[in-house]
């Protein structure tokens, strides 16, 4: 079941809250929903490390814990759904979220020249940071509301499954017991 696999690599939550650098949030991070694998905190926990993920500022874990914090979802899982956007990824993710934004904002997208240079980032820089971040908001809006919803279905999807199989199992119990 993955809530096992999850749980077996999740930190401890007290040595969270004890942490040194961690105990300003005081009483923050005492709600149970930070730390536990339900539903509600796991979806909520989805939405709010999607939507950071697609967010394009420095230290988009500190945003993902605060989203999670005010959601009230999964704190760990918050913060490391915010790796979907990695080195490796964040170009050609960022890349897509600028086109959506210059599609939505009907301005002609620009291409790439055949040298990125610091030169061209700085002059281009003041058209494209506007459909960037459009595409940006909305693609983490979007991805974080199905998201949220794709978690809440499949997690009860799992649970009706497993509800049946219970059933199931103790029907054939049952009849065995009374041969």
């Amino acid at each position: 079941m993955p809530r096992h696999l999850i749980k077996r690599y999740m930190p401890d939550p007290d040595s969270i809250r004890e942490h040194k650098s961690l105990r300003f949030l005081g009483p923050l991070l005492h709600d149970p929903n930070l730390w536990h694998l339900n539903r509600h905190s796991v979806a909520r926990a989805m939405a709010a490390g999607l939507f950071a993920a697609f967010i394009p500022v420095p230290m988009q874990m500190l945003l993902a814990a605060f989203l999670a914090v005010w959601l009230r979802g999964n704190l760990p899982i918050s913060v490391g759904l915010v790796w979907l956007t990695n080195p490796i990824t964040m170009p050609p993710i960022f890349y897509c979220t600028y086109l959506l934004g210059a599609w939505l904002m009907d301005v002609p997208p620009r291409s790439l020249p055949d040298e990125l240079t610091w030169a061209w980032i700085s002059n281009e820089l003041s058209t494209l940071w506007q459909p960037f971040l459009l595409g940006s908001v909305i693609t983490g809006l979007v991805s974080a509301t199905l998201c949220f919803f794709l978690t809440h279905w499949l997690w009860r999807l799992h649970v009706a499954h497993s509800w049946r199989k219970r059933c199931q199992q103790r029907r054939q119990q049952h009849e065995k017991s009374q041969q």
